[in-house]
């Protein structure tokens, strides 16, 4: 076994992963960009390293500065847990170049089922349905157009190197095909760093199934059930559960024996999970997540099986140590994924100080987080700060104990999205398990969602602030020494509070600022000639300015794209008027209230 992971990654995933190498006597690293200085993972870790600002490209996702803090803390092994680098072969080809042993399948498997449309000819070869499609990628609005002609819109152009819904944009008539082609394409670069595309005829009402498997080096390949993720909004999973209700025994065999198939035929080695859509009793390949998933938890619960333990042992070339009739599953298992949204604005991404964080607890009650109360939640990273796992006897107890589960879970100072979990929980199609994959985008009634908010939403959502408590103020000072991080706390009676500004692009966050004191940078923020301005709603990065100055703009036209927790967000007008000036260009980072653009 190794005697040291870093773990490129940040939150509660990289918690999950620290806290089965402690199980197996393992010393953890944590890598952090200037964000995430106070980050659970980073207090978690055995030591941690700074690895660049809070832009994700400029830390998490830089190469050289992850294998640098690998080196400097003399790790032998690299888990990347999911998002960021997790399915990036070119990546996980240099991890192994440079001497460190990489946790999860080889550079050649990632590549050859990470890519989206090898995988998809990969499976075909095995014997395996796919979705009609292409199996190379398009370079031009002619061939999704030609796609469209043969099998009928909807189709889905997807982002080769996707997942999670990034990069994956439905077309519903010709002319949305050029502008859902330009955003997939940004969407692959941003988040996966390949703007290569492929499309494929789109089922509308189709339930979501994976099934997780794990290979050791040693030829045994293994598939531990499958999970039902068909509660999705905007191709992102909310709810997840396992084992499906929807499946017939033959089905569920068929399924699970296409994904051990399949695997098998790419040499994949280590955990994974293969992707289906099922609709009217057939079944379709859809794509392989080349590392561990998100909705890990729900298998583990009905299994007994630790994934993430596996995924270390076979890296150590250890062999599975248990067949595939030794797989039992026991009971029912769901996953909510806490959020830091507003469901009654659409799931608006949200921010603030954790004033209040009591979460659940009791038999069959799982909490996998990163997270202490007081935290600052920003908008630099992925909305999800907490996973909930309930797991029961059957799925009935499970639903009615993830009630009760949730009705106790408190957190207070932003919204979340547990309203809207305790309302699934009341719908009569979820708890029938009738729904499928476009429930809440076309099928449910928003207004339900907004009264649920009002009814369960949190009492202080962050819009109002007291007066500061005359208490000891508690100083947290970093200092880094080569990259390395250190802390020191101080308790000074009667101190002014510190302020730290999360993910301050300046580089500058584990510095307080005198009173009063101001950039040149903020000064020309706010420093408008006058006119209507037009304001970041939240925090995030500019990924394109659609004006310049000059322009007559509309009410409601979009002035800009906004990226915030991995969504991209149109800044639309109020009014209309005439662009006098423009405050931001794409790629800068703002803060929630920044002044974007100007109109008179």
């Amino acid at each position: 076994m190794f005697s040291k992971v870093l773990v490129a990654n940040r939150g509660e995933i990289a918690v999950r992963v620290m806290r089965a190498c402690e199980e197996l006597g393992v010393r953890t690293v944590a890598v952090y960009s200037e964000a995430d200085k106070h980050g659970g993972h980073v207090r978690y870790a055995d030591e941690a390293y700074n690895i660049g600002p809070a832009r994700a490209a400029d830390s998490y996702l830089d190469h050289e500065a992850v294998l640098d803090a690998a080196e400097k803390a003399g790790a032998d092994a690299i888990h990347p847990g999911y998002g960021f680098l997790a399915e990036n072969a070119e990546f996980a080809a240099k991890v192994d170049d440079r001497g460190f042993t990489w946790i999860g399948p080889d550079a050649q498997a990632m590549e050859s089922l990470g890519e989206k449309t090898k995988a998809r000819s990969l499976m075909q070869e095995a014997d395996v349905p796919v979705v009609p499609g292409t199996t190379e990628p398009v370079t031009s609005v002619d061939e999704i157009t030609d796609v469209a002609e043969e099998y009928g819109y909807p189709v889905a152009i997807k982002a080769e190197g996707g997942g999670g819904g990034r990069g994956l944009k439905v077309v519903h008539s010709e002319d949305e095909v050029e502008e859902q082609f330009e955003t997939a394409q940004r969407e692959g670069e941003a988040y996966f760093d390949n703007d290569s595309v492929y499309v494929e005829k789109y089922l509308e009402a189709p339930h979501h199934i994976e099934v997780q498997i794990i290979a050791d080096h040693h030829g045994n390949v293994r598939h531990l059930g499958e999970r039902d993720c068909s509660l999705q909004r905007r191709h992102q999973k909310v709810i997840e559960e396992a084992p499906s209700s929807i499946l017939t025994d033959d089905l569920r065999e068929q399924i699970g024996e296409a994904a051990k198939r399949g695997v098998d035929a790419a040499n994949y080695t280590n955990a994974g999970t293969v992707e289906f859509l099922v609709e009217d009793g057939e079944f379709f390949f859809m794509e392989v997540n080349t590392r561990i998933q998100v909705e890990h938890t729900v298998t583990e619960q009905i299994t007994g099986i630790d994934i993430v333990k596996w995924q270390l042992r076979i890296a150590a070339d250890e062999e599975l140590a248990f067949e595939q009739a030794d797989v039992d599953i026991e009971g029912h298992a769901m996953e909510f994924r806490i959020n830091a949204e507003n469901p009654a604005k659409n799931f608006e991404p949200a921010s603030g100080t954790l004033e209040t964080y009591d979460p659940a607890g009791g038999i069959g009650v799982r909490i996998d987080d990163a997270i202490r109360q007081g935290d600052e939640i920003g908008g630099d990273y992925d909305s999800m700060i907490a996973k909930l796992i309930i797991s029961a006897g059957d799925r009935e107890e499970c639903l009615t104990r993830s009630e009760r589960a949730l009705s106790e879970f408190e957190i207070e100072g932003f919204h979340t999205i547990i309203p809207f979990h305790r309302l699934m929980l009341t719908d009569e199609a979820f708890s029938n398990g009738e729904h499928t994959t476009n429930y809440l985008d076309e099928v449910l009634d928003h207004s339900r969602i907004e009264e649920a908010v009002s009814q369960w939403g949190p009492m202080n959502d962050g819009s109002e602030t007291g007066e500061e408590d005359e208490e000891p103020t508690e100083r947290d000072f970093t200092v880094e020494v080569n990259g390395k991080r250190f802390e020191v706390s101080l308790e000074e009676q009667g101190a002014p509070p510190i302020t730290v500004e999360s993910g301050n692009p300046g580089g500058n966050s584990g510095m307080a600022r005198p009173p009063q004191a101001q950039t040149e940078d903020e000064e020309e923020s706010v420093s408008v000639e006058g006119g209507d301005t037009v304001t970041a709603e939240m925090q995030g990065t500019i990924l394109s300015v659609d004006v310049e100055e000059g322009d007559e703009v509309s009410p409601d036209d979009v002035v800009c794209v906004l990226e915030a927790m991995k969504m991209e967000n149109d800044v639309v007008t109020e009014r209309g008027g005439t662009v006098t000036q423009i405050m931001v260009g794409e790629g800068d980072s703002v803060d929630m209230g920044d002044v974007l653009v100007v109109l008179e």
